[in-house]
């Protein structure tokens, strides 16, 4: 008992990630209790989501992801991929915004309207396919640049940006990929566009993971430097977090392809049922 306690404590703990997950998983409740009904899969995906985003920050996990080249990909893996994945999936919106108070919904009046109405011109910007693609596969990248992954795993604070980042772009990403257009709003892609993006991002990712899987080169030696959580060579350690990098990454884009067919199948089935 003592061991699963010490486990769930945080290593290094965040304010700003504690209190995001907190408010993520008090506001869906809240907006159940009002009267929003999502469904048992999509409050399951949604707070499956949110647990699986705060086991990888802020317990005893990040001590491993810290020291151990496999485990922080990971980490990754869950912060960019699964976790956004399954959050967007279950699409909250509706729920969230039952746990707002009336004179939040909608765009806010006033003197914060104008800073609203810019993050909201942001936010269209990135949500372009062309450029929501190229920062998702462009910030795996990024944080995988040897000389970069070596100053991020140093600096505390580079650290949790970097793992800010990489949450942030992939709620961005997979809720441009999953999102449904109910109540009369037209999603911004079709799901053949949204297919096309989906392959797109899948062949650099390839490709990185097995550069790192197959590189005769230590990479990454801030983890020689710092010392690994576990005896494992650092050739094994750096193979199993290319093949995490290359495969699991890229069958998300699979899936999430069956997904959307899946999705455009229902829509069409309910439309002939209507008529």
């Amino acid at each position: 008992m003592n061991t699963l306690i010490e486990w769930l404590r945080p290593w290094e703990p965040s304010a700003p990630v504690f209190i995001a997950c907190a408010l993520a998983f008090a506001l869906y409740a809240i907006g159940m209790m009002r009267g929003a009904r999502p469904g048992f899969w999509a409050a399951t995906s949604y707070f499956l989501g949110v647990g699986l985003i705060y086991v990888v920050t802020q317990t005893h996990y990040d001590y491993y992801s810290q020291y151990l080249f496999s485990a922080h990909r990971l980490q990754h893996l869950i912060l960019h991929h699964l976790g956004p994945f399954l959050i967007a999936l279950s699409m909250p919106t509706a729920v969230l915004a039952a746990a707002m108070p009336a004179t939040l919904r909608g765009l806010p009046q006033g003197p914060m309207r104008p800073l609203f109405s810019g993050l909201g011109v942001i936010y269209r910007i990135l949500q372009q396919p062309f450029i929501a693609g190229f920062l998702f596969v462009g910030l795996i990248y990024l944080w995988l640049t040897p000389a970069i992954h070596f100053n991020a795993m140093l600096s505390l604070d580079l650290y949790w940006f970097m793992n800010w980042t990489m949450a942030v772009d992939g709620l961005l990403f997979w809720w441009l990929i999953f999102e449904r257009g109910n109540h009369g709003v037209t999603p911004r892609l079709t799901p053949g566009r949204r297919i096309l993006v989906l392959a797109l991002v899948m062949p650099p990712q390839i490709a990185l993971g097995a550069y790192i899987t197959f590189s005769r080169q230590d990479l990454f030696d801030i983890y020689d430097v710092c010392g690994r959580a576990f005896p494992i060579s650092p050739m094994l350690d750096q193979q199993i977090g290319g093949l995490i990098t290359w495969i699991p990454a890229s069958m998300m884009s699979v899936v999430a392809a069956i997904i959307v067919l899946a999705f455009r199948l229902e829509k069409t089935h309910a439309s002939q049922s209507r008529s």
